[in-house]
This record gives structure tokens, sequence and C-alpha cells, in this order.
């Protein structure tokens, strides 16, 4: 990811894994920093999202897009990811998805039908819906039941 500049802020950080902030993790810092290499030492990270694992109720993801914000859309129903039919879906619906994603979006999200990122598997758990503006979540948007086409 290539060196930083400025101030070097933590030193020597020892992470156990159950901390939920970097500064719960033990370090040293301010005047006692002994970078040796200065920022040749920088960090970086890559999160590995968990894309096939238990997932929870109403939870939705974009996949096999060029970027995350961008692609089919999935959602969890019985811990298990789904598609949505592409049968009335419109801009709307699309904007619901990226409220529910918390992408910040120009006042609608911009919708694609027919496999554009293409063809998922497994169940098709939402078939012509219907969200308002008012929704916040696909779970909350007029749908056929759930799982039925």
């Amino acid at each position: 990811f290539g060196s930083g500049t400025g101030d070097i802020f933590l030193d020597n950080v020892g992470c156990s894994g159950m901390e939920s902030s970097l500064l719960d993790c033990s370090y040293v810092s301010d005047s006692n920093i002994y970078c040796y290499y200065g920022h040749s030492e920088d960090v970086g990270v890559r999160c590995q999202v968990n894309t096939t694992g238990v997932c929870t109720y109403g939870d939705v993801r974009l996949y096999n897009g060029s970027t995350p914000y961008q692609g089919r859309v999935e959602v969890c129903i019985n811990d298990t990811w789904g598609t949505v039919c592409d049968d009335s879906w419109g801009s709307v619906d699309a904007t619901v998805i990226c409220k529910q994603l918390e992408y910040a979006y120009t006042g609608y999200g911009k919708y694609y039908t027919n496999a554009y990122f293409g063809a998922g598997s497994g169940t098709i758990w939402f078939d012509n819906v219907a969200c308002t503006s008012s929704n916040t979540k696909l779970v909350q948007c007029s749908s056929n039941p759930i799982g039925e086409e």
C-alpha cells in the first residue's frame, strides 16, 4: 500500500483479536516510538469479508461487481444467501439497497436487470419487489411471499 508520511503514533502494537479498537491493544506511543526504519514499517490491512458463512436474516450484499458498490443483489433468509428476481425491480428498490448498505448515494440507486452481474444460484428469495421511499431494508418492502416466485 506504500509508506505514509507525517507522525507515527503507535509502535509495537500487539492485539489478541478480542479488542474492538486498535487503542485497546498494547502499544508504545508518543516519545517512546522507535520505528527504526521510519515509514517503511507502516502497516496495512485487507479484511476478508464473510461471503459464504452464516448471515443474519434480512442482510443484503452486492456480489460479483467490479467495486463493492455494485453487483447482484443477494439477501439472507434462514442463514442462506439467495437472490432477488428482477420482475418489477426499479430505482426505488435499488435505492433501498443503497440505504440498507449505508452507502452514500446521490438521491437514487441505479438499477440493473437481466442478470447484469451474472446469474445467481440457489433460492430466489424475493420476486415482484415494490419498495417505497420510506423503506430502509429490503425485507420491509412488499413482494411475493418470501421464496415464492
